[in-house]
């Protein structure tokens, strides 16, 4: 169960990688769970340990992208974060329109609505709170890194149940789904 909010854009050249992070956050998709492909004859040319669905015809394609996969949700605790997810959406499409993108701005909006920050002990274990509001991910780009204005927010609702959202100059979003395997609510970013 997935539900996403619409894109809302302005009229700004220029940031395509921000709003291509946009797009992935509030897709909506599951990825198969690819089995491995036995090494079969296949056509000319063609790899015969391709697996099946791997988009771009990679070996191993889904293993090495296992780290990118939202685990599942309980159908219980998706209504729960479609409810929560219904809260956030107003408040992040009015920080957008008011072009409050910075995640201290964010951040309070949000603690507001009630949520206390998620505290983390150095080894990762969590030790309570539920909202994370951060920076963008910075890309690499003309040899250093650049790190567009917006903010990212995680809500994580239950174990299984994660609210995200990002809210910046071209776009705002809001999403249910899953944690992943190694960033918890927040998607990833490519380069593993």
């Amino acid at each position: 169960m997935c539900r996403s909010t619409p894109l809302r854009r302005t009229p700004v050249a220029g940031v395509g990688l921000a709003l291509a992070a946009v797009v992935a956050l509030t897709a909506c998709g599951q990825a198969s769970a690819g089995a491995a492909a036995s090494p079969t004859p296949s056509a000319a040319g063609a790899s015969p340990y391709v697996e099946p669905g791997a988009g771009d015809g990679a070996p191993h394609h889904d293993e090495n992208n296992a780290y990118r996969r939202p685990g599942t949700m309980s159908a219980a605790h998706a209504e729960d974060a479609e409810r929560e997810a219904d809260r956030l959406r107003p408040v992040l499409k009015r920080l957008w329109e008011e072009r409050k993108w910075h995640p201290s701005a964010v951040r309070a909006e949000l603690l507001r609505l009630g949520y206390e920050e998620e505290r983390v002990a150095q080894d990762g274990e969590r030790l309570g709170g539920s909202l994370t509001v951060r920076e963008l991910f910075s890309r690499y780009e003309d040899g250093r890194y650049v790190t567009d204005e917006g903010a990212l927010v995680a809500l994580r609702v239950h174990e299984d149940a994660c609210v995200t959202g990002v809210v910046q100059e071209a776009a705002y979003g809001v999403r249910a789904g899953g944690p992943y395997p190694e960033t918890g609510c927040f998607e990833p970013p490519y380069g593993h």
